[in-house]
């Protein structure tokens, strides 16, 4: 008999977290984007300031999806949101309503902590992901576009005066 049990991380499943955070790389094509290490997220999810949190799906006790989470906020509900960063199963563990029980727990969590919103991002090739978060009831927003600035180009609006 399988059993699927959620929890929250601890500092033991920080090698199982990154080893998927780089399957969803390869996974997503991004693996040449990938600097995490074991160490950094460590730091992330259990250092002084942790910046996330994280949950472990686990099926007979062996990991096999985490969902890596914080929060954001709404000026316009005036309320903080639960953003979802990443959301993985490991591949020979699909198909087994894993990934819906992890958003369910995710919603359950936005809403134990009066959050006004979940949400997370997709990408736009990605239309298994984006059938499979409409089935779950969520509303794929057309006129929004993720704006990002990294690196050298970071450092340099870093450094303009204005």
């Amino acid at each position: 008999m399988t059993t699927f049990s959620i929890r929250p991380a601890t500092p033991l499943d920080v090698a199982h977290i990154h080893s998927m955070i780089v399957e969803l790389a390869v996974f997503e094509k991004l693996e040449h984007l990938v600097v995490a290490t074991e160490a950094l997220l460590h730091e992330g999810l259990f250092g002084v300031r942790p910046s996330c949190e994280a949950i472990i799906g686990e099926e007979n006790g062996e990991v096999v999806c985490f969902a890596l989470f914080f929060h954001n906020f709404s000026t316009f509900l005036t309320k903080k949101g639960l953003y979802l960063e990443d959301l993985y199963v490991r591949q020979s563990h699909r198909g087994k309503g894993y990934g819906t029980k992890m958003l369910t727990r995710l919603a359950q969590i936005a809403v134990e902590r009066n959050c006004g919103r979940f949400e997370w991002s997709v990408l736009d090739w990605n239309e298994p992901a984006i059938g499979f978060y409409k089935q779950m009831g969520a509303e794929i927003l057309p006129d929004w576009r993720i704006c990002r600035v990294t690196g050298d180009t970071l450092t340099a609006l870093a450094e303009r005066r204005a």
